[in-house]
């Protein structure tokens, strides 16, 4: 029994980390997401249906992208310019960035805008302040404490249909980074006409290496004071 006890101790801390967007407001709208693992009884949504709550593990999983999902029955409008606040219905662990990014559908939504291709660009991020790893110093530690996170819109980003990716990286455990990500379609509108450059779009999955090291990074043992998201830049909508 005392066996049993420690095991289930030791994977205590990957079972609380579990967590995923659970609805999002835009504009002022709120929209239900997928709460549940019965896809037969969720409610029609604008995001990605995901499988289950378990982390993604390397950054080469095919679930890296939208956690399993593959297609939404709707869509949200959204100005180009406004926020759009993810919401998690719970989330537990400190350690770790916030990243938001976006991928420009090719046509209408569907088969043929799953992400596929090297046209993801991130918009958003939060890591580490304050130079000190082991601590609550990061951007999930917001969501720990206010269980959503707003970013903006480029307001002056071409209009059309878009999927918003919503990643949370948990870094709490020494070589064992656990990524959760969620997916969400929308249709960003207005007059802008900026469009990413090439050196700001990446594919997902393999978004960055394993071993970079905003993925590897031991937050107990290292001595480092700064810390840098894997993916590279935001894009805040200018062009160049």
């Amino acid at each position: 029994m005392r066996f049993d006890l420690l095991a289930l101790s030791a994977f205590a801390p990957l079972v609380a980390a579990h967590g995923a967007v659970t609805s999002y407001i835009i504009d002022g709208t709120t929209y239900p997401g997928y709460e549940g693992f019965s896809p037969a009884s969720s409610p029609k949504t604008i995001q990605f249906q995901w499988p289950n709550y378990d982390p993604t593990m390397t950054v080469s999983d095919a679930k890296m992208r939208c956690n399993g999902g593959t297609s939404a029955q709707l869509s949200a409008t959204v100005q180009a310019g406004s926020n759009v606040t993810a919401v998690w219905k719970q989330w537990t662990h400190e350690q770790g960035p916030v990243q938001v990014w976006l991928f420009k559908c090719p046509g209408a939504f569907g088969p043929s805008c799953k992400g596929d291709g090297k046209g993801w660009f991130k918009i958003d991020e939060m890591g580490m302040w304050g130079g000190k790893l082991n601590s609550a110093n990061w951007g999930t530690a917001l969501i720990v404490k206010n269980h959503k996170w707003s970013s903006e819109i480029p307001r002056n980003m071409a209009p059309g249909n878009y999927l918003i990716r919503h990643e949370l990286l948990a870094l709490h455990q020494a070589n064992t980074p656990q990524f959760y990500a969620e997916c969400a379609q929308i249709v960003v509108q207005g007059s802008g006409n900026a469009v990413p450059p090439s050196d700001y779009l990446y594919s997902i999955p393999t978004y960055a290496p394993q071993n970079d090291p905003g993925v590897t990074i031991d937050i107990y043992s290292s001595k480092a004071t700064t810390y840098t998201p894997p993916g590279g830049r935001v894009w805040s909508g200018f062009q160049f």
